[in-house]
């Protein structure tokens, strides 16, 4: 069997040129070493990131010592094992050199058996500069190619962006939301693994045709020994046995047993049934003797990206045994800009944060790394889908044979390793570049093609071919059977013409849509410019108070300050923050109002793009916003910050998410539409209560009506006339409610808001609302009361966690019930807690004096 030795202890560093080794952690990188050391401030204080761009210019060495118990050592055969090296790294055993890595991404071994010794061994690392390895290229290239989002002139390059000539985590070269940090390091496990005999080292599940009656499946064992020999091939899952005899042969074997699981409980995504896992386990057996052994879990579904043509174009739609899946998420970024430094709680956090937030499916963007194994287990766990980019993103690459032979070895690496996980059901070879380059529009795109002669471009587009239309589709079709392949993501269809290229009026393929934020586009734009698959577009928001305060001081407080802006990496994001507040929303008091404002601001942006792609079901089946995450503290997309608080985005997205909401819409003829959406596959039916009611409560005009809908869809179950229900009253005074009460099935009631007014131009007035502790939840819930309409009330707690809603708007006469919870670290679920101390306001407290209009 396979014996193992940790490498994580003993470690020391220092910079090649100098004398003096310092501790080291491992994993880790030469950032989070120098911090821990005290040699450098934090990176993410004030503009302290400024003042750490010589790290990436210099050479580092790692050095460990270790012993090698005998048992392992009079193995057959032991290897050196890196799954991570950050990027340039030359490694020496026992002053042997061994190895030389480029790619960070890819999982490094060498064959040591020969070197290693019981006592006192020693283990070097050198880790050349990325950014000296790279700069030569550009000069042997000849120019420079595009990489927008590499802030060379932060890290003292000027224009060269050598981002794209390393296979390394792009968003470390800087993005337009996270730092400059060119790391070097040992950022994954390091490890001797050794065995006598044979090893099973790999163990696949393909799942040829999943279905609720049976399951067929290939079981691919991958076998190598070090001679000729017979025994058994057993293999077993939840009780079944499937044993085989087998002939190994001396080196890599590949060995296919078929079988199959009658009546296969299914893997679910979140909302649609239990994600069920199934361990598979492999032994070689010599008689009753075990030599080899390997277990992995998948979940057993039927996946597929359905692309039919149809009467407007064609769907873009994921369907999982069978059924539609309306796809409801965000964009994942790597959680911090140092990737050793992100715990495994951290990722439970920011997985459960997407289950309880009502999401089905997040994309891992191409511009940071292929996820380490937990993110992806804890997906399976949590019935989340996976759209898995490859590590490419915004920018041209090169063509090179050794570029192209390393891509084509990350790609099988990477596949390889992630395709037992039942969540991820699409790979995408890049973000954004197709659309960016638009190689069939002349005058499209973003400008890239237009600094370079016909004979470049002619070069960097077959070497873009090369790559995403026949390196990275090879991989999977081949190590990944069954899984669909989308060469860029946004993108129409491969048509090899102008059509190719997507833009927000598609009616195929993905839609990025950027006109709200970059264009400056109202946010009523949500509504017009819908496609099949909105697989991104966001608005930014600031982090709250306190998240600010990790990085600045009441001094930097204003948004044109050097901090602020430096912790602002969209070059127009407080401008644009700003003027879209004074569009929709009234002047805050101060600074900290405004941090508040525009949460609240982002929050309603992202509701009504969200129920407006939901609303549109089926012709549109997906909406991922940008961003689910942070790296570091600072104003962004997204909806969870660095500290993993919620933003008041994230209880939108919760409420708008849910399996069945109620939405609004408001066409061009004075009439406001109720929608009724589900994503539950069973048919819904009951009573609409539909109430007028102005902000001090008094009911001013009520209806009702018997409501059906068919499951899994969206349609208009009830509409109005404005001007008859407002009978002359104030658009600005009054809020409609509406209730949907399931007839059947013990459904909890369903209520949603709508304001006939803008926000600016609602007239509120103070409210006192009342928190009272609910009898018997031990502290943890809390029954909120006011006497006029109190909108987005944010309740902050003294304690650690957050609760359970919001952000809300509370109606007089409607109490309304939260809970407090809190993650302990390695728990799946939120659990009730006492929050302490309660601090409780509304939007009426954050404006300035006179702001409220009166119309």
């Amino acid at each position: 069997m396979r014996e193992t030795l940790m490498l994580a202890n003993n470690w020391k560093f220092k910079a090649v040129e100098e004398k003096d080794w310092l501790p080291a952690v491992v994993p880790g990188c030469v950032h989070t070493d120098l911090l821990k050391n005290g040699v450098i401030k934090d990176p993410f204080y004030a503009t302290n990131e400024h003042d750490l761009q010589w790290i990436d210019k210099i050479d580092w060495e790692y050095e460990s010592t270790f012993d090698v118990p005998r048992s392992l050592l009079s193995a057959s055969s032991i290897e050196l094992v890196f799954d991570g090296l950050d990027t340039y790294a030359d490694v020496s055993v026992n002053g042997v050199h061994v190895l030389s890595a480029d790619n960070m991404f890819r999982t490094w071994r060498a064959d040591v058996k020969a070197y290693v010794k019981e006592q006192g061994n020693s283990l070097h690392i050198v880790f050349r500069s990325p950014v000296r390895e790279d700069l030569p290229k550009i000069d042997a290239l000849g120019y420079n190619l595009p990489a927008s989002n590499d802030q060379s002139e932060l890290g003292g390059l000027g224009d060269n962006k050598i981002s794209i000539f390393a296979r390394k985590a792009p968003y470390h070269y800087g993005w337009d939301w996270g730092p400059r940090f060119v790391t070097s390091g040992i950022w994954r496990e390091a490890r001797l693994e050794a065995w006598s005999e044979s090893v099973i080292t790999d163990l696949f599940v393909e799942q040829n045709e999943v279905t609720a009656a049976e399951a067929r499946l290939t079981l691919h064992v991958e076998i190598e020994s070090e001679r000729d020999w017979n025994g058994t091939l057993s293999l077993n899952a939840d009780g079944l046995t499937w044993d085989s005899q087998v002939a190994v042969k001396v080196g890599k074997n590949n060995v296919s047993v078929p079988v199959v699981i009658p009546n296969p409980k299914l893997w679910w995504s979140r909302g649609l049934g239990e994600a069920y896992l199934y361990s598979f386990k492999a032994e070689l057996l010599a008689g009753e003797r075990a030599v080899a052994g390997k277990t992995v879990r998948t979940g057993l579904r039927s996946i597929k990206l359905v692309r039919e043509k149809d009467a407007v174009g064609a769907s873009f739609y994921f369907e999982l045994n069978g059924v539609p899946v309306f796809a409801k998420g965000a964009n994942h970024i790597p959680n911090d800009s140092f990737i050793t430094d992100i715990t495994e709680d951290r990722y439970r956090h920011e997985i459960a944060s997407a289950a309880e937030s009502n999401m089905n499916m997040l994309r891992i963007w191409g511009g940071g790394i292929y996820e380490q194994s937990i993110f992806y287990e804890l997906c399976d766990e949590y019935g989340i889908l996976v759209w898995q980019d490859f590590m490419f993103a915004c920018s041209m690459y090169p063509g090179d044979e050794a570029f192209l032979a390393n891509v084509k070895a990350e790609a099988e690496q990477n596949v390889k390793r992630l395709r037992n996980h039942p969540s991820i059901v699409l790979w995408c070879g890049n973000n954004e570049i197709d659309s960016a380059w638009a190689q069939y529009d002349e005058t499209g795109g973003w400008g890239w093609k237009k600094d370079y002669t016909a004979e470049q471009r002619e070069k960097i587009w077959a070497d873009y071919e090369a790559i995403f239309h026949r390196i990275l589709p090879e991989a999977v079709e081949s190590y990944a059977p069954g899984i669909d392949y989308w060469p860029s993501s946004p993108l129409v269809s491969v048509s090899g013409d102008i059509n190719q290229h997507a833009h927000p009026l598609t009616t195929e393929g993905d839609v990025h849509y950027w006109g709200v934020w970059h264009a400056v586009e109202p946010f009523e734009n949500y509504n017009l410019k819908i496609g099949r698959f909105m697989s991104e577009y966001g608005f930014q928001s600031f982090p709250e108070y306190d998240t600010v305060m990790t990085f600045a001081t009441e001094q930097d407080l204003a948004l044109d300050s050097k901090i602020m802006r430096a912790h602002q990496k969209n070059g127009d994001g407080n401008r644009l923050i700003k003027q879209y507040m004074d569009i929709y929303m009234n002047e805050p008091k101060d600074f900290p109002s405004f941090l508040y404002m525009s949460q609240v601001l982002q929050a309603e942006a992202m509701k009504m793009a969200i129920e407006a792609h939901r609303r549109k079901m089926p012709y549109c089946m997906g909406t991922l916003y940008w961003q689910m995450n942070d790296c570091w503290p600072v104003a962004s997309w997204a909806g969870i910050d660095y500290y993993g608080k919620w933003k008041a985005m994230q209880y939108y997205a919760k409420h708008s998410f849910e399996d069945t909401i109620l939405s609004f819409d408001r066409p061009e003829d004075g009439r406001l539409d109720v929608h009724l959406v589900t994503d539950k596959l069973d048919a819904l039916s009951g009573t609409l209560n539909v109430a007028l009611y102005d902000f001090s409560g008094v009911r001013l005009r009520e209806d009702s009506a018997s409501i059906a809908l068919q499951g899994n869809s969206a349609a208009v179950v009830y509409s109005l006339n404005e001007s008859e229900w407002l009978g002359g009253r104030k658009a600005s005074s009054v809020v409609l409610h509406v209730e949907f009460v399931p007839g059947v099935g013990g459904e909890s009631a369903i209520s949603k808001q709508f304001y006939f007014a803008s926000a600016k131009e609602l007239q509120l007035e103070s409210p006192s609302i009342t928190v009272k502790e609910v009898a018997g939840s031990a502290g943890a819930a809390y029954e909120l009361t006011t006497d006029n309409l109190a909108k987005q009330v944010w309740l902050k707690a003294e304690q650690a966690g957050r609760f359970t809603d919001n952000f809300f708007d509370l109606m007089p006469g409607v109490p309304k019930v939260v809970q407090f919870v809190n993650r302990e670290v390695g728990e799946a679920l939120s659990k009730p807690a006492a929050p302490g101390a309660i601090a409780v306001s509304s939007m009426i407290d954050y404006l300035a004096e006179n702001q409220v209009e009166v119309v």
